[in-house]
C-alpha cells in the first residue's frame, strides 16, 4: 500500500463541539452541532464564600472563570442575576501575567468598583490553540449587595485568565494532522480542561474541526465535506460521510486519530467506524503498532551522532572523544557552521576569503559547493535530508535541493514576505523536526513560522509569531527540542537559557548556576541539552531539576565548541 499519497484530509466541515463542557470560549460556534452530556464526574460548580468582602470576591471570580463547565457556571455564581444573564464569556479568553485591582473612588453610594489592570501574554481560541500578545488589558467592573452579599453586576464581556490559571485548570494535548507529503504526523498543540473525564471525545472533536489557524498552511487539511464525527457510544468512536474515501486515506486517517489519542495517554485499543463499517478493513480496533511508521515520538530512545566543531574542523564525538581519523572534515579547516542529518548527510559552511560558501554533501564522499555570500547562517535541514535551508546576508532565505534523478544541487528563494515588516537580519534560522515549522532569531528577538508549500517547489514562511518577546533583544541562538519545544540562549547574565513551548504558552529559565553568558550555541538530543558558554561546552540531561549544574562535555573538557546533533 502506499501511503504517501495525498491524503485529502484532516479537516471535518461539520462537527461535534463540546459546549459546556471541555470546551474554550469561542464567539461563536458552528450551527450544525450536536452537543455532548456533561461528565457526571463534572467538579461541583465553585460558590462565592459567605460575606465575602468585595476586593476578594472579585479575585475569586477571576479564579472560578478559569472553569469552563456547565457554561461557566462556577463564574456566574459571583455575578447578580442580571449580570449572569447578560454576560458573554465567549467574547475572548485573554491570558494575563496576574491581575491587579485598584479601588475606584467614583463608585455610587452603595456599591464598590474596581479598576482591573493585567499585562496580556497570549489569547486562547475557541478550538483550544494558544497565541502569544502582548499589550495592557485595563477594564472595570462594579458590585452590588444582593441579599447581603457582594456580587458583580457590571462587567465586560470574555475571560480574563491568569497564567496560574491556564497551568492549573488546563492541559495541553497533541492534535496530529499529516504533513503534504503524509510521511510524518505533525502535532497541533491544544489546551484543554482538565477537571472532566471526557478527554477522548474532547480531542476527537477539535480534531475533528480541523487544524489551528496557525498551523494549517503547513498540513494536508481535506475530507469530503459531509465527513462529520458524531460522537462515542459504547467504547466506539462515529464517523459518517467517509464511504468515498479509498484504504489509503482511510489509513492515515485512523494513524491520525490513534496518535491523537495515545499521546494525550487515553487507553486503548480504540475502535473506530464510519458509516457504521469498521474504518479499515483488517479490523475494527487499532492500537499504535498498527501505525508503528507513523509515531510522532519515534525518536524517544534513539541515539543520534553528536559532532563537535571545534577550531574550525568537525569532528565526530565518540566514546568520550573526538574521533579524528574517520571523518573526512576533521582536517579540512576554516569550517564555520554545520549541520549533520542522521542518514550521514552534511552541510557545511566554510569561509573563502572574505565569504562564505555551503557545502553539502555525504561525509564519506565528496561534497558539493552552492551558496555562496558575505554572511550565512548555520544550514538546517528538513525532513528530508535532500532539503536544506540557509540564509545568505542576513535576508536572502534560500532553499537547496539535491536532485533525485541527476544529483545536481539547486538553490531557490524561501519566500518571506511576511518578514519585511521585522527590521533587522536573520542570524539563525532552524527547522523543526518535522519540517513543518521555523525558528528564527532577528535583531536578538525569538519568532517561529509555519512553512507553506503552495506548490512542489515553492516555499512560504507564514503565521509569523513573536513567541518570547519578554526575552526581548537578547536572544543568540536557539534550536528546536524533539518535543516541539524550543531551547534558546541568550545574552542575560543571570538566565542565559531558556526553554520556549512551541506555542509561546511559557518560557522556562533552565539551571543557570554554573554557566556564564553569553550562550552563543545550544542543540537538544532525545536526552540531552548542549549549550556553549562563554567559557566552554556543557551538557545537562532532560529533566533535570532547578539545582542541576551544566556539566563539561566527555571529551570536550576545557574546550569551546558548537555541537551539532545529527538531525
Amino acid at each position: 500500500m502506499d501511503t504517501r499519497r495525498t491524503l485529502p484530509a484532516l479537516l471535518l466541515c461539520t462537527a461535534l463541539a463540546l459546549t459546556g463542557c471541555n470546551s474554550l470560549p469561542g464567539n461563536s460556534e458552528p450551527q450544525a452541532l450536536r452537543k455532548f452530556e456533561s461528565s457526571q464526574h463534572e467538579a461541583a460548580a465553585m460558590t462565592p464564600i459567605a460575606g465575602r468582602e468585595p476586593d476578594l470576591l472579585v479575585r475569586d471570580f477571576y479564579v472560578a472563570a478559569a472553569n469552563p463547565t456547565s457554561d461557566y457556571l462556577s463564574a456566574r455564581n459571583f455575578l447578580t442575576p442580571d449580570a449572569a444573564h447578560r454576560w458573554n464569556p465567549r467574547e475572548s479568553t485573554l491570558i494575563v501575567n496576574r491581575i491587579d485591582l485598584t479601588t475606584r473612588p467614583d463608585a455610587a453610594s452603595g456599591t464598590h468598583a474596581y479598576q482591573i489592570r493585567g499585562e496580556v501574554i497570549g489569547r486562547l481560541s475557541s478550538d483550544g490553540s494558544y497565541r502569544p500578545e502582548s499589550f495592557l488589558y485595563e477594564a472595570d467592573v462594579e458590585l452590588r449587595q444582593v441579599d447581603g452579599e457582594w456580587r458583580i453586576d457590571s462587567l465586560p464581556d470574555g475571560i480574563v485568565m491568569e497564567r496560574t490559571e491556564l497551568r492549573n485548570q488546563y492541559q495541553p494535548h497533541d492534535l496530529y494532522f499529516f504533513d503534504p507529503t503524509n510521511r510524518v504526523l505533525v502535532g497541533d498543540r491544544r489546551w484543554v480542561f482538565a477537571n472532566n473525564d471526557t478527554l477522548n471525545t474532547t480531542l476527537l472533536s477539535l480534531w475533528a474541526q480541523g487544524p489551528s489557524k496557525l498551523i494549517r498552511p503547513a498540513v494536508s487539511t481535506t475530507l469530503p465535506a459531509e465527513a462529520e464525527f458524531t460522537g462515542a457510544e459504547d467504547g466506539v468512536y462515529h464517523f459518517s460521510g467517509l464511504a468515498n474515501l479509498g484504504p489509503d486515506q482511510r489509513l492515515l486517517l485512523a494513524a491520525s486519530l490513534v496518535w491523537t489519542l495515545s499521546t494525550a495517554r487515553v487507553q486503548g485499543p480504540y475502535a473506530i467506524e464510519a458509516d457504521g463499517q469498521p474504518l479499515l478493513d483488517f479490523s475494527r480496533e487499532y492500537t499504535t503498532d498498527d501505525f508503528a511508521e507513523f509515531n510522532p515520538q519515534s525518536y524517544v530512545g534513539s541515539a543520534p551522532a553528536i559532532y563537535a566543531l571545534t577550531d574550525r574542523n568537525l569532528y565526530q564525538v565518540s566514546n568520550g572523544g573526538l574521533d579524528t581519523k574517520n571523518n573526512v572534515l576533521a582536517n579540512v579547516g576554516d569550517i564555520r557552521s554545520a549541520a549533520m542529518s542522521s542518514d550521514g548527510t552534511g552541510a557545511i559552511v566554510r569561509q573563502e576569503g572574505e565569504r562564505n560558501r555551503l557545502w553539502v554533501g555525504e561525509l564519506s564522499q565528496h561534497m558539493d559547493r552552492s551558496v555562496l555570500a558575505e554572511t550565512l547562517t548555520t544550514p538546517t535541514f528538513e525532513y528530508d535530508p535532500a532539503v536544506v535551508w540557509v540564509v545568505a546576508d542576513g535576508r536572502r532565505v534560500l532553499r537547496v535541493v539535491r536532485s533525485a534523478a541527476s544529483g545536481e544541487l539547486s538553490e531557490s528563494n524561501v519566500n518571506i514576505s511576511e518578514l519585511h515588516d521585522i527590521d533587522g537580519d536573520i542570524s539563525v534560522l532552524r527547522l523543526s523536526h518535522d519540517g513543518t515549522r521555523a525558528a528564527f532569531v532577528i535583531a536578538g528577538r525569538l519568532y517561529t513560522a509555519v512553512i507553506q508549500r503552495p506548490n512542489a517547489s515553492e516555499r512560504r514562511l507564514t503565521n509569523v509569531v513573536e513567541v518570547a518577546p519578554q526575552l526581548g533583544d537578547s536572544v543568540l541562538s536557539v534550536d528546536w527540542q524533539l518535543d516541539g519545544s524550543l531551547i534558546v540562549g541568550t545574552s542575560t547574565p543571570d538566565t542565559p537559557v531558556w526553554r520556549v513551548e512551541q506555542d509561546g504558552s511559557a518560557v522556562t529559565s533552565l539551571p543557570a548556576g554554573n554557566l556564564t553568558a553569553p550562550v552563543v550555541s545550544v542543540a537538544a538530543s532525545p536526552s540531552m541539552l548542549y549549550v556553549t558558554d562563554a567559557h566552554s561546552t556543557r551538557q545537562l540531561p532532560l529533566g533535570g531539576n532547578r539545582g542541576s549544574f551544566w556539566r563539561e562535555v566527555p571529551g570536550l573538557q576545557g574546550v569551546r565548541s558548537a555541537l551539532v546533533v545529527a538531525n
